[in-house]
């Protein structure tokens, strides 16, 4: 069973310094134990050599990213790891019921499943750790297509590297959507050197009008 952070949670449905009243803490943690009996997280990861053409520019497999943010992440890095992390199509099934029947329902399953996918997420990313810690190399933290100037389009070659249609179920739209929704894909550096890995997601984003910044 994934556990899922109350407090991403409560952030996601757009509270910041009030807290949820006793009701919808109760359709929250009722819909959280919904969520946990239905979800069949999957996830699939490989790990490539990296290289730096130029400046901006970072290769590996038989793709070529042109992003600054995306460089100033893998500096250092001599490979990647390309993951891939589902919660399945039951998540996306009970948010699209409850959005027919019950849109206050749909909004909670939105930001459980939101925040439980980023912990499932964290799980994938552990076992990628202690896998690159065993070969004597150092991770830096994840970075998805999309994310500042890395971009998006680049969700088509992480679902054909990591070949996620067969492996866990995951397939990328024509508008380089993720289905199901509730599904992340990312890069994540090695290098031969440890550096503190603290900063990540709104700590990185420059997007400071964002609704559900912390």
């Amino acid at each position: 069973m994934i556990e899922f952070d109350r407090n991403e949670a409560v952030r996601y449905l757009g509270y910041r310094s009030a807290q949820p009243d006793e009701a919808v803490e109760q359709n929250l943690a009722r819909c959280a134990s919904e969520l946990q009996a239905a979800v069949q997280p999957r996830s699939v990861f490989r790990r490539f050599m990296l290289t730096h053409p130029e400046e901006d520019v970072l290769a590996f497999a038989d793709i070529t990213v042109c992003s600054k943010n995306l460089a100033r992440n893998l500096k250092g890095c001599v490979a990647v790891y390309l993951m891939a992390a589902t919660l399945g199509i039951a998540a996306d099934r009970l948010i699209a019921r409850a959005s027919a029947v019950r849109m206050s329902d749909a909004v909670l399953y939105q930001a459980v499943a939101a925040a439980m996918i980023e912990t499932y997420c964290d799980e994938v990313n552990e076992a990628i750790v202690r896998e690159a810690e065993a070969d004597g190399l150092y991770c830096r933290p994840r970075f998805s297509p999309g994310y500042g100037d890395f971009p998006i389009t680049h969700q088509h070659d992480f679902s054909r590297l990591l070949d996620t249609p067969r492996k866990i179920g995951l397939t990328v739209t024509a508008s380089c959507l993720l289905a199901p929704v509730k599904s992340v894909t990312a890069v994540i550096g090695l290098a031969d050197t440890p550096q503190p890995c603290h900063r990540k997601g709104c700590e990185v984003c420059e997007k400071t009008d964002c609704a559900f910044r912390r």
